[in-house]
């Protein structure tokens, strides 16, 4: 009898074991919220890219659970549809995870989802300031627009430029740099002698730019969509001869996307930025992603969206080590505050208040290097966070 009850627990017990290991060893299923198609499908392709370099440097495996990704296509510019997605992968495929989210509106409509799942919701690029605020599941591992818009106007004021004339595209990334390029440029001495808000797919900037010009202010800051919309505008800045009246286009750094370069050619030769990352970023880190990026990817450039998808998945891996697999919502977002690494851009930590990222900004010049147009770096401010929630 003695032996059938030792017998008995030998087999529950090591029931339990094959049970739990089976728990530890389910797949940790990352559904990703990207536009594959439409005008924006370069953002999610890039961003797509990062993740599989990373993935192919650290494996497919994290914490004993095999990584398996799904991809939905939000097609642009389109939160209803986001939305949509966004719940199917939570109710179809029960996804651990929600990442992606390379648009702000797309961004908002699925936070509410994230919310009501509980369920961690990784942004790689979207970058209203307002973004993490709408969910407290939401981590941001990319940028916010005014860290690269206070990093501008900071870098303007101490370098001669008195006044400036804004022009940004009328959505939520453009007032987001608008408004705190003339709160930073404001409060150091500058003065705003004009400004005006474009449509989102604008792509004659003529009448927009003679304001400008006529305005004869030192620089014109600038935000619109990277792509078609910012080499329309470049193209009409050097074409109507701003340059030449001695006007200075300065702007966040998402302005010169590398993938974006050739198809502005010299146009935008001299714009100076301010940003978190620069594909001619001179680190180790940064050295040995490129060229595992353009092993991998040959036709692209790594740009600052394929370093958001990159950085995703790192956060990821880093706070599932830490969590030892657990993916649940208060777990991994209490494991993501405060974590830091060195990332491809720099030095980079998860706020622990706002689960916004915190970075250096960097200031660059566009030229020509060895004829390649790249973004040379040649100042830096260290740690910045997101002055859009107070702090700077």
């Amino acid at each position: 009898m003695q032996f059938a009850k030792t017998i008995l627990k030998t087999t529950l017990l090591a029931t339990a074991l094959a049970t739990a290991g089976l728990v530890q060893a389910k797949d940790l299923t990352i559904g990703l919220v990207l536009s594959v198609s439409g005008p924006f499908a370069d953002y999610g392709k890039q961003i797509k890219h990062g993740i599989d370099v990373y993935m192919a440097e650290h494996g497919d495996t994290v914490a004993g659970r095999k990584v398996k990704l799904i991809v939905k296509d939000d097609t642009g510019m389109a939160p209803q549809v986001a939305k949509r997605v966004a719940q199917e992968l939570l109710v179809n495929d029960k996804v651990d995870i929600l990442a992606g989210f390379d648009l702000t509106p797309n961004a908002f409509s699925a936070a509410p989802l994230a919310t009501q799942g509980k369920v961690p919701m990784i942004v790689m690029n979207a970058a209203t300031s307002s973004v993490t605020e709408k969910s407290p599941y939401i981590v941001r591992v990319s940028m916010t627009l005014p860290q690269g818009s206070w990093a501008m106007a900071k870098w303007a004021a101490e370098n001669g430029i008195k006044t400036a004339y804004t022009l940004v595209a009328d959505y939520g990334p453009g007032h987001d740099a608008e408004q705190q390029f003339k709160k930073t440029f404001t409060e150091l001495g500058g003065k705003i002698v004009g400004e005006v808000r474009t449509p989102v797919n604008t792509a004659d900037y003529a009448a927009y730019l003679e304001r400008v010009k006529d305005s004869k202010a030192n620089a014109m800051f600038t935000f619109v969509p990277p792509g078609s919309s910012m080499v329309a505008l470049m193209k009409g800045f050097r074409e109507l001869g701003l340059e030449k009246a001695g006007i200075q286009a300065i702007g966040p750094g998402d302005l010169t996307d590398e993938n974006e370069l050739a198809a502005m050619g010299n146009s935008a030769l001299g714009l100076i930025t301010a940003f978190h990352y620069s594909q001619a970023h001179d680190s180790p880190e940064n050295k040995a992603y490129t060229a595992a990026y353009l092993k991998a990817f040959p036709k692209d450039r790594p740009n600052f969206m394929s370093v958001g998808g990159y950085d995703g998945m790192q956060l990821i891996y880093k706070v599932l080590e830490q969590t030892k697999g657990d993916a649940s919502g208060d777990a991994f977002v209490a494991a993501a505050k405060g974590m830091k690494w060195v990332s491809p851009r720099g030095p980079v930590q998860i706020d622990p208040e706002t689960r916004d990222v915190i970075q250096n900004e960097y200031i660059r010049k566009l030229e020509n290097v060895n004829g390649t147009l790249q973004n040379v770096e040649f100042a830096t401010f260290p740690a910045v966070k997101d002055p859009g929630k107070g702090a700077k």
